[in-house]
């Protein structure tokens, strides 16, 4: 697992995902409130990068108990978008709190920013809750996927670009993977190795790689591509019927246990991994 890895590792894996040469050290340190996490998100995690994709980075950091025992409602959640080195970053931080409450809705979104490979930092606290999400896993992920799926197939519908068609095929792979094998697996290029897809989905990824806004008919029509998506659909509700998954996640009161512990000990909780 990649919380394993040294922080040369961690930079090794981030570069061969096509990730800038930027100091992401420098905007983790750069953060009000120490953070439990920061992974890489987005295009870069799923397999399908532009030239000019953005670094979505996402994670959770840790508030003061002080910032949540008073009359003052805290700031949970703190997004920021800039530019560094001419690259345009994107960091959406969660509390561990309220992070932890979005991992028990079932919210594949935020599963997979835990489990990302791409891993700019990481604490004994990221181990902790990496180490627990086999039991959040459940059959009802199944609707996170379907509803990502239709959302981005509308904007599809809209506009013809690569991007919103291969977010529906990604989630509608993820979905199928995790209800079949119980495994959540983001990466485009490795759910085609691993599952039936569309023969053409490496066509598609190459045509965005060129071009983040490109659009997918010169590569498949639009006609084919309905089919192939309902057919897609049609398998993440056979897979969810015969899904091995639990009903509801399992590891709620590990969580709780995690944040108290965590919240009182403070950032001395958060060592970082080496």
């Amino acid at each position: 697992m990649s919380e394993h890895l040294t922080a040369a590792g961690r930079d090794a894996v981030l570069r061969a995902a096509g990730l800038p040469a930027v100091d992401l050290g420098a905007v983790v340190a750069e953060q009000d409130d120490p953070l439990v996490f920061a992974t890489v998100s987005g295009a870069h995690l799923y397999g399908f990068p532009s030239r000019d994709s953005d670094v979505d980075l996402r994670g959770s950091h840790l508030l003061p108990a002080a910032a949540l025992v008073g009359l003052h409602e805290p700031d949970e959640t703190r997004t920021r978008m800039w530019d560094r080195d001419r690259v345009e970053m994107d960091l959406v931080s969660h509390d561990l709190r309220k992070f932890a409450r979005l991992l028990l809705r079932r919210n594949g979104y935020v599963l997979e920013q835990l489990l990302s490979p791409l891993v700019v930092h990481t604490t004994d606290v990221h181990k902790e809750l990496i180490a627990l999400a086999p039991d959040l896993l459940t059959a009802h992920h199944a609707h996170h996927y379907r509803g990502f799926a239709t959302t981005q197939w509308r904007l599809f519908e809209k506009t013809g670009e690569l991007k919103p068609l291969l977010y529906t095929l990604r989630v509608l792979l993820t979905g199928i993977h995790l209800m079949a094998g119980g495994r959540l697996q983001p990466h485009l290029p490795t759910l085609v190795g691993e599952l039936a897809a569309p023969a053409y989905v490496p066509e598609l990824i190459a045509a965005k790689e060129a071009a983040e806004h490109g659009p997918a008919g010169e590569v498949v029509d639009t006609a084919r591509l309905r089919t192939d998506v309902e057919a897609l659909h049609a398998r993440l509700d056979a897979a969810q019927a015969a899904t091995a998954l639990p009903d509801a996640p399992g590891a709620r009161e590990a969580l709780h246990d995690l944040i108290v512990r965590a919240r009182l000990a403070g950032p001395e909780t958060l060592s970082v991994e080496r």
